[in-house]
């Protein structure tokens, strides 16, 4: 059981047993029949916290944050979707019930149900519980503010403990726009170890150490990002230059047709390979039904195959000028503080997941430190080989906290 929120909408699910369909039924009903926000200003503070481990005491997060404030000029995609600090610390009980009102009523929800059970059953217990749930007096109102376009080019500069990197990011299509198929194909041709990107940059150039792009159209805009970690010993902006070069040779050079039918060969495995998990299905129908309906999960991948290279061609033409992007350039900032010998031997993506954990720890007490103990050992208890110098840093730590704070062991 869990949940997820993106900018357009926010999915909740869960795995019940087969015989368990009509407990889900009277228990998702009663809960949007009889809501109860008892706990509203501890769980106010629980999302509060979630911004501060994914955003706040990560490398890049708030520089992330200014970027999208920076490339979205009027879209309402410029806000963060877990909200800025004076949203969280400012929205009321009252705030909440008027939101859930109106984007929880029945007219506004979308259920989707994947797995062992009779259609037939199901359809006459959502009339039995669902049926209960009263109408909205008015609809979700859609967004009238649309980006404006973008005059010139914008740039941001960042030091953060990272390492050296460059983002670009084009103005592009939202959903569902005709020129969507062939950007996604583009991002295709462009990324993974086989796409042009990697091949030029990392193994040609030996500028980066990966490099990748993609569309991302959301429900009512859309960007098409370009990304690159420098190499030890290059610079950033030998990076930037290098994706530049890419995207200017395909302009005048068109992709081969193998190329072009290699990326739909490996579309269509991908697409067949989402349909067999009900995790994986369940998400895209509730997805594709946020933006364009549910169908499109059967309409769009023809849009794909029929992507020709004269389509690639006129996109890239078309979307990829200077004036219509906005470049965020990371360079290192050396932490002053002396490095801990206890993650002298972890890569960057643990020592960030170690730092994240013990920004979480400078908010507990003693009582949920030892909880916190006890959760790590057990993780060390599973964890792989590979891990295993992770588990053994956190714990150290941990445990060093908890004595500090009275509670040793």
């Amino acid at each position: 059981m869990n949940a997820g929120t993106s900018y357009d909408y926010t999915i909740y699910f869960v795995n019940v047993p087969a015989n368990k369909l009509e407990l889900w039924f009277w228990m998702e009903s009663d809960r949007l029949l009889n809501p109860v926000f008892r706990e509203f200003y501890s769980e106010r503070e629980v999302v509060h916290e979630e911004r501060r481990m994914r955003t706040d005491s990560t490398p890049t997060g708030k520089f992330q944050e200014q970027f999208d404030a920076l490339f979205w000029q009027s879209s309402p995609y410029s806000w963060p979707v877990v909200g800025w600090p004076s949203d969280l610390e400012g929205i009321t009980r009252e705030e909440a019930l008027e939101f859930f009102g109106l984007y929880y009523a029945p007219n506004n929800l979308t259920a989707a149900l994947v797995g062992d059970f009779d259609p037939a059953e199901a359809k006459a217990l959502a009339e039995q519980y669902f049926g209960r749930l009263r109408q909205g007096d008015r609809a979700a109102p859609q967004p009238r503010t649309r980006e404006m376009p973008q005059l010139g080019e914008k740039r941001m500069t960042a030091y953060a403990e990272t390492n050296p990197a460059v983002t670009i990011r084009y103005h592009g299509v939202p959903d569902g726009h005709v020129d969507e198929p062939a950007l996604v194909v583009l991002g295709q041709i462009l990324s993974g170890r086989t796409g042009r990107l990697y091949k030029a940059l990392v193994e040609e150039q030996e500028v980066a150490t990966n490099a990748s792009g993609g569309q991302a159209g959301y429900k009512f805009e859309g960007m098409f990002v370009l990304r690159g970690t420098a190499k030890e010993g290059r610079t950033p902006e030998e990076v930037e230059q290098a994706l530049y070069a890419e995207i200017e040779r395909l302009k005048t050079e068109p992709v081969s047709a193998r190329e072009l039918q290699k990326v739909k060969n490996q579309n269509a495995a991908s697409n067949f390979r989402a349909l067999r998990a009900n995790f994986a299905l369940m998400n895209q129908l509730l997805v594709r039904e946020a933006y364009r309906g549910w169908e499109t999960i059967n309409t769009d991948p023809a849009l794909y195959d029929a992507v020709t290279i004269e389509d690639i061609t006129r996109v890239v033409n078309t979307y990829f000028e200077p004036e219509n992007r906005a470049v965020a350039v990371y360079y290192r900032q050396e932490s002053d503080e002396a490095p801990d010998p206890r993650l002298a031997g972890l890569d960057a993506q643990e020592r960030q997941q170690v730092g994240q954990m013990m920004a979480m720890m400078q908010e507990m007490d003693a009582e949920q430190l030892g909880q916190f103990v006890a959760q790590i050992e057990q993780m060390g208890a599973q964890a792989p080989p590979e891990n295993q110098d992770m588990v053994q840093a956190v714990l150290e730590i941990v445990q060093e906290r908890l004595a500090a704070a009275g509670g040793g062991r």
